[in-house]
């Protein structure tokens, strides 16, 4: 299934990928920042944005988003500037382990690649992450993508209420996609790609991480580092997980550093 996606600008391809329940729209900003020097593309993953909504009752596996980016990515000419934000970030990374000769750089922010800290063992990552996956609510089929599951999954994020004190709009954005949402969820945790498969990963890589974000993601992005041969890891000061939205101007100054360097060919 074709993507709906955003393309302007002209130059070396970058390939935004967004997080999920968000759409392309998150990464405007960036957009314009690289638009003058190079050809900037933002897909709208499956179900989200200008695509059609995913069906309520369809399955689905975050392989099929995958192999939808992947098709896209395959369909530009020469090497591609990656960059991606929370399961935008878990794409992009096995798009640069898959496809290491399509990739010119890679950049990501809290990738949600959890596999990595189930391989280690890592004590408080796992200990950090099964604050959200021991609540029942977390893997209920039956109430997956609605307003109580996004509690638990919002909350565990970005801090205790954060669900409840979003304006109204932004919630409903959220319930639209929800469906969609769980189901990204409920197959990404069951992933378990090792740390060692990233070692395959040759581009500058840009390694981010909220300084507020929760342990699991802090210290997955860690492990990544020590992987990943040519990888800078960089905490964002006082952001957390929705940091890309939240401090929009320090995240997107430090992506747009990084795609400049590796198109002069100057590394991370």
């Amino acid at each position: 299934m074709p993507l709906h996606v955003t393309a302007r600008g002209e130059g070396e391809p970058v390939l935004l990928l967004h997080s999920g329940g968000m759409s392309s729209r998150q990464w405007r900003k960036l957009g314009d920042a690289l638009a003058p020097t190079h050809r900037v593309l933002a897909p709208d993953f499956l179900g989200s944005g200008e695509n059609p909504p995913w069906p309520a009752d369809e399955p689905f596996h975050f392989h099929q988003d995958l192999e939808a980016v992947g098709e896209l990515l395959s369909g530009l000419e020469g090497p591609v500037h990656l960059a991606g934000h929370s399961y935008g970030g878990l794409i992009a990374l096995a798009l640069a382990r898959t496809a290491p000769s399509k990739i010119r750089s890679l950049a990501v922010y809290d990738p949600v690649a959890f596999g990595v800290l189930y391989d280690t063992l890592d004590p408080e990552g796992l200990e950090n992450l099964s604050r959200a996956t021991a609540h029942p609510l977390f893997s209920d089929d039956a109430q997956g993508g609605s307003d109580a599951w996004f509690e638990v999954f919002v909350d565990y994020w970005n801090g205790a209420g954060s669900w409840r004190a979003m304006a109204p709009s932004a919630q409903e954005a959220f319930l639209r996609v929800g469906r969609k949402v769980y189901l990204e969820v409920s197959t990404l945790m069951k992933d378990r790609t090792p740390l060692s498969a990233y070692a395959t990963i040759a581009a500058p890589s840009l390694l981010l991480f909220g300084e507020h974000s929760p342990a699991a993601a802090r210290r997955l992005v860690t492990l990544l580092g020590t992987a990943i041969p040519n990888a800078t890891v960089q905490a964002v000061a006082n952001a957390g997980h929705m940091g890309p939205i939240t401090h929009a101007g320090a995240v997107n100054a430090e992506l747009t550093r990084h795609i400049l360097a590796a198109t002069a060919g100057r590394g991370a």
